[in-house]
């Protein structure tokens, strides 16, 4: 039962991966949006309060700033999810093959230049929140979406993931009301030996590995959705 975040972190980790909102999309979501008056328990969990204990949306920084074997980041239908360091090598071996690299995934296509321009400034940076990438990388206020669409397929590939949240100023900091930018590093910063072992990991193991544990969490996982989810 997901009664507040140290029972959701169990499962979590017990798991090794999740979607991060309240829809499963066909594949796990380890919490709903809520729970109606047929679910099997009731509990405290609401979303949106403010309260770190029992707001799931509270949850993905705190796994962040918390724990060092947790990443989230949108990985799953370019929709935010959880992925424990036990299970990153797995999906890395799917979607970032025989070590692909940035540059080898732009000069053969599969990365575009709209995302060329923001790896490029948080690579040289480290970690960065997204008002100074977007600034830095020169994208207008007219560009939002291709920004928005670019840094997506980032983190879909897994090149660059959340590692934390970053204010504009002090006087906003200070502001319960304010909106915090995103941070984001490389997943070779943030999960450095996972690369050396998802080398080690031949594809079609990993997808077969990765799609045995799906079908565990929900039998009822279509094909299509579980190759979807994979290999985004």
């Amino acid at each position: 039962m997901i009664l507040n975040y140290n029972s959701f972190l169990d499962v979590l980790l017990d798991a090794g991966f999740s979607m991060g909102g309240g829809n499963d999309d066909g594949i796990y979501a380890i919490i709903n949006w809520g729970w109606n008056e047929a679910a099997p328990y009731k509990t405290p969990i609401v979303w949106h309060c403010g309260d770190p204990d029992i707001d799931p949306w509270e949850w993905r920084m705190r796994v962040l700033h918390e724990h060092n074997d947790i990443a989230y980041a949108k990985l799953f239908f370019k929709k935010s999810g959880f992925i424990t360091r036990k299970w990153y090598p797995y999906f890395l071996a799917v979607r970032r093959p025989l070590g692909l690299d940035f540059d080898e995934a732009y000069e053969s296509g599969i990365i575009s230049h709209a995302a060329k321009r923001i790896y490029t400034e948080v690579a040289t940076n480290g970690m960065m929140p997204t008002h100074e990438m977007k600034k830095a990388a020169g994208f207008g206020s007219d560009e939002k979406s291709i920004f928005d669409k670019a840094l997506t397929e980032l983190q879909m590939g897994m090149f660059l993931t959340m590692c934390g949240k970053a204010y504009k100023s002090t006087k906003q900091m200070d502001n319960n009301n304010a909106w915090a930018s995103t941070v984001l590093c490389t997943t070779e910063t943030f999960f450095p030996e996972a690369f050396a072992e998802a080398e080690k990991i031949d594809k079609a193991t990993a997808i077969e590995t990765i799609k045995s544990q799906i079908l565990t969490l929900n039998p009822n996982a279509t094909d299509k959705k579980i190759q979807k989810f994979i290999t985004g």
